[in-house]
């Protein structure tokens, strides 16, 4: 399993002297572009390809607090991948320095052609190392439908 350690920074602490949620966001993007750029998706791959990733959601779930001190590590797994790669879901777990899972985290994403503005499937080549990522039990194939929570967007603000 691809994994990244972290030692909290005290830019890292809100105001409760716990981890911010925010960091647990930005460890997790600092894991994945790891795993990207040690993979060959780095950003000189991908600006060949006019490619870029966008984010949908990201579901975190708190199990304990996490103070400075001691480092943590995040994990990567793979949920899910549509079948031309448009679109993933990624597993992150945050461990404590005992190996204790800490938090977890289901992120949703895909990729985009920088250029056109539209979402894209992945080069073969980029296909490949996608799938090489070690799955979750629970791994599946996504498709459009499964990427939307609602059937329909929720309605627009009327402003005066």
């Amino acid at each position: 399993m691809y994994t990244k350690q972290f030692e909290i920074r005290w830019s890292d602490v809100d105001a409760n002297r716990h981890l911010r949620n925010s960091a647990y966001i930005d460890y997790m993007s600092h894991t994945r572009m790891s795993f990207f750029m040690e993979s060959g998706l780095d950003l000189t791959n991908l600006t060949k390809h006019n490619l870029g990733a966008v984010a949908f959601y990201e579901h975190m779930y708190y199990f304990r607090e996490v103070f400075p001190g001691k480092p943590i590590t995040v994990s990567l797994q793979l949920k899910g991948i549509s079948e031309d790669g448009m679109y993933f879901e990624f597993l992150h777990n945050f461990y404590d320095e005992k190996g204790k899972n800490i938090a977890r985290c289901e992120m949703m994403g895909a990729w985009i052609d920088l250029e056109k503005r539209k979402l894209v499937g992945l080069p073969e080549l980029f296909l490949k190392k996608m799938n090489a990522v070690e799955k979750t039990d629970d791994f599946k194939i996504i498709t459009k439908e499964s990427t939307r929570k609602y059937s329909e967007r929720p309605k627009d603000l009327k402003l005066q």
